[in-house]
């Protein structure tokens, strides 16, 4: 798994960031977020994935960083468009890095957070976010999924 944050090349990207508490209403403006940002971009064919992606990196932050941290409870949001992918971010204030559970998990009530972020995004990683925190960033492309061929 990574540690930095993909970079991108080319000159036509846009980006878009939200501060959202850890409450119920919290998470509803992130994944509202998500979907007016796609949205914008036109890319509602991408909304979908996007927000479980955005839930479930929220979720974990909430669950696992934000408890450990004496830090005001709230997580940043971002997203970055470049051409052809989609660059989702959740930052939170704990050091901790994320807990991948591959194995395992399927039965689990919890744990498949990052599995589903695995299965749905190109690729996902994190980094450190200085002084103190860190970033976990997943990126989706921005194409269509290529539908199924007919039977």
């Amino acid at each position: 798994m990574p540690t930095t944050l993909p970079q991108f090349s080319g000159s036509l990207s846009a980006s878009a960031a939200l501060r959202v508490e850890c409450s119920r209403e919290g998470f509803a403006r992130a994944r509202s977020f998500t979907r007016d940002t796609l949205h914008g971009w036109s890319l509602d064919h991408r909304c979908d994935d996007a927000t479980l992606v955005i839930t479930e990196l929220t979720a974990n932050a909430a669950t696992h960083a934000v408890p450990r941290s004496p830090a005001a409870p709230e997580i940043r949001l971002g997203f970055r468009l470049d051409p052809g992918h989609l660059l989702v971010t959740v930052s939170d204030p704990d050091d901790h890095p994320p807990v991948f559970a591959p194995t395992g998990a399927a039965l689990e009530e919890h744990g498949r957070g990052l599995c589903i972020v695995d299965a749905l995004s190109e690729e996902w990683g994190w980094t450190p976010s200085p002084p103190a925190g860190k970033t976990v960033w997943a990126r989706l492309a921005t194409r269509s999924a290529t539908p199924c061929p007919p039977i």
